[in-house]
């Protein structure tokens, strides 16, 4: 194709165009869409730079170096065409805006942003420098601020553009420069630079090579200064709102441009004012533009009595689907909400929810986990529990700290018979699964992820953790695998592991890996664990079985016909109650109960909605005893019998979302995370616009709402223990009795 920066092309290689970003180095850098609805920004490589003879081949090898990568700071690389008559780079989509618009604009960064700026792009470089290569181009076009700190782009780009070869110490500098314009608005001003900095990043800048501190020794020093934790955003409203319009921009566009078709040309994402964080997070985490959406008003049909025997997928006896494609049966009948043998839609609304305690904390929570007796708070300095009864500390904080929000993507806490289990790190150790007793606060075992490498004591793989979770007698911890010096290309999929310990004594049993694990879904019993295949692009998903009692064996699998749910990673879009397996299939409107241990179909239900709109089912979840499942789709909540499909009851949002559209279900936008929990007569559910919903589960009415107006932008955090909900909101912790009582 034509150079999209020359005549408005719309599409390179299997993306479309949604809007151009910005320029770097003869470059242009566009958001863009994958025909299953993926957002990534893609790099187009500049005519000139393209000619250069020895060109293609630097840039083939930079992105294979930069696959092997990962960090949190780190903005991964997804697909990437260097034979392309014009080459290209896909990386993963990441709200920001680069460093040096938001300075142009907007001004200097303050002193804790500055701090904030500076740790975010040691962690990213110490990550590259550990791995043994370096980024060469770090510098205010390259670093992008987002609501979770500074990411650095341009991965692929690296060494490709034929200059000398930079050497990490080359990269410190760079970092020095990078926040010393951050600080100065541009000039070259050390004395631009806090106190708290002045010296370190004045040492980046020291004309000899050597004398410049390293990324973790950098790294090392802000963590010893121990100033005061950042409360709330770290980057100013006029930032964060410029982010946000770029992003709604990306979304609008994405929304509109539906499936294959032709898409109006580029337009230039724009800033604006006025739109909040909290608005980023909810067009980011999976709305309409990425999942479809769903429409408020849906009719239900499909089975509601057990299937004859038979495999998912394979044949029977019936007209229902030969496979999960989400066809009619001819034997359903329509339960529409609206008619008479089916229930009425239950438009929520509730009191206010009366907070059994609230509790105020010295650092802001990074990840919560609870019993009935006991908090588990997580911050980016401590480990604290908390009586779950008072809100007051009981037992000593713990040393382990951990970085990550919860979120879609990670989630790395657990809970089961009295033991808290925790992904993290210490200041002495990083990369650890802990184990911690509920009833003292103790630390039971600690296993250090890394010595569990099956490459021994030369680095061959790298397991990022993505979540933890507990079954039986074992704690999972399931990610990615990324493969140094691998060979990735948009036909090859990501590739997934699940590592197997004992759940009393932290030693490892089994692993298992390949690109048939992408998602995991670890049920709270049995020994049959479910895996979501990553596929490439527009070839066909499955589901499959892993079977723990057997170190990891491959069992009974389903094809998935519409796979977008799968092919990203993340908490996985599956669910498991009373011995069944639920994953959405066909177009992604059907929802098939399957015998976990054999796969074969117990039953399925599709969903229609009224309008003509194409339906998308969010995450399942399931009551604590497994008798029933709910099913979240859009603005509506089903409630169905586990036993066969019976529809219970559909619990309906009024009104609209924090950005003016209809209000939808988290769980229903998201590609994963646990926007929706339940205890024992209660689902608890949060939506679009900053509430928490506790709802009957006999009934499917609301209990009362719970909606704090001060919350961060990203949303608060929460988790269930026992009959109550947890809910961290900045530095306060609040807890609600499932009753509001």
């Amino acid at each position: 194709m034509d150079h999209p920066g020359a005549d408005g092309a719309r599409r390179i290689g299997p993306y479309a165009l949604l809007g151009r970003q910005s320029t770097a180095g003869g470059s242009e850098v566009f958001a863009a869409r994958s025909d299953e609805g993926l957002l990534v920004t893609v790099t187009v490589v500049g005519p000139e730079l393209a000619a250069d003879p020895g060109f293609r081949e630097r840039f083939r090898a930079a992105v294979g170096a930069a696959r092997t990568l990962s960090g949190a700071f780190l903005v991964p690389v997804v697909d990437a065409d260097a034979d392309a008559p014009v080459p290209w780079l896909a990386t993963r989509f990441t709200a920001g805006l680069p460093l040096r618009q938001a300075v142009d604009r907007h001004g200097p960064l303050s002193e804790p942003a500055l701090r904030v700026l500076a740790d975010g792009l040691a962690r990213a470089l110490a990550a590259l420098h550990a791995a043994g290569t370096v980024h060469g181009e770090v510098n205010p076009d390259s670093v992008l601020l987002t609501m979770d700190g500074p990411r650095i782009t341009a991965l692929g780009m690296v060494g490709a553009t034929g200059s000398p070869a930079p050497s990490p110490t080359d990269d410190m500098f760079d970092l020095g420069s990078t926040v010393l314009f951050a600080a100065s608005g541009g000039e070259p001003d050390t004395g631009a630079l806090p106190v708290s900095l002045r010296d370190v990043i004045g040492g980046c800048l020291y004309p000899e090579p050597p004398d410049r501190p390293t990324a973790e020794q950098l790294v090392d020093y802000l963590r010893r200064q121990d100033l005061p934790a950042l409360e709330g955003s770290w980057l100013p409203p006029a930032v964060t709102a410029d982010m946000a319009a770029a992003t709604a921009a990306v979304g609008s566009v994405s929304a509109g441009g539906g499936g294959r078709g032709p898409l109006p040309p580029p337009p230039e994402i724009a800033a604006g004012a006025g739109v909040s964080r909290r608005k980023l997070i909810i067009a980011l985490a999976g709305g309409a533009a990425v999942l479809g959406g769903a429409a408020a008003a849906l009719a239900f049909s499909g089975d509601s009595s057990p299937a004859p025997g038979g495999r998912a997928g394979g044949p029977g006896p019936t007209a229902r689907p030969t496979s999960p494609s989400g066809a009619r049966s001819t034997s359903a009948s329509s339960a529409s909400p609206s008619s008479t043998d089916g229930p009425e839609q239950i438009v929520l609304a509730g009191p206010d929810a009366v907070k059994a305690w609230s509790e105020a904390g010295k650092h802001a929570p990074t990840c919560l986990e609870a019993s009935d007796k006991v908090v588990m708070v997580v911050t980016a300095k401590a480990t604290s529990f908390l009586d779950a009864a008072t809100g007051k500390s009981v037992f000593h904080p713990l040393n382990t700290t951990n970085m990550f929000r919860t979120s879609s993507f990670e989630y790395r806490t657990a809970y089961a018979d009295g033991v808290f289990y925790l992904l993290c790190d210490t200041p002495s150790q990083p990369g650890l699964l802990a184990a911690f007793d509920a009833a003292s606060g103790k630390v039971k075992w600690a296993t250090n992820l890394a010595a569990y490498d099956p490459g021994g004591p030369t680095l061959v793989s790298m397991y990022p953790s993505n979540y933890v979770a507990v079954a039986g007698d074992a704690v999972y911890v399931c990610g990615q695998v990324r493969q140094k010096g691998g060979k990735y290309s948009a036909e090859s999929p990501t590739t997934g592991y699940i590592r197997a310990f004992n759940a009393a004594t932290g030693k490892g049993l089994w692993q298992v890996k390949g690109t048939d694990i992408n998602n995991v879904l670890v049920p709270p019993t049995g020994s049959h664990l479910l895996a979501a295949s990553a596929v490439p692009a527009k070839k066909p998903g499955r589901v499959q079985m892993i079977d723990a009692g057997r170190k990891g064996a491959r069992g009974w699998k389903v094809s998935i016909p519409y796979k977008s749910y799968y092919f990203n990673t993340g908490w996985p879009l599956t669910c498991y109650a009373a011995g069944l397996f639920l994953f959405a299939g066909g177009n992604g409107d059907t929802l098939f109960a399957v015998d976990a241990a054999t796969g074969n179909e117990k039953w399925h239900r599709r969903f229609d909605a009224k309008n003509g709109d194409q339906v998308k089912i969010g995450t399942p979840f399931s009551s604590p005893d497994g008798a029933t499942v709910y099913v979240p789709v859009g603005s509506d909540l089903a409630a169905l019998a586990t036993a066969d499909g019976t529809i219970q009851w559909v619990a309906t949002l009024d009104g609209a979302n924090d950005m003016g559209g209809s209000n939808q279900f988290n769980a229903s936008l998201a590609m994963g995370g646990k926007s929706a929990q339940c205890s024992a007569d209660t689902v608890f559910a949060t939506d679009g616009a900053k509430t928490l919903w506790a709802i009957d589960a006999a009934t499917g009415r609301a209990r009362w709402r719970y909606s704090d107006p001060g919350q961060p932008d990203v949303g608060f955090m929460w988790t269930v223990g026992g009959d109550h909900v947890f809910i961290a909101s900045h530095l306060t912790m609040t807890a609600i009795a499932a009753h509001g009582r």
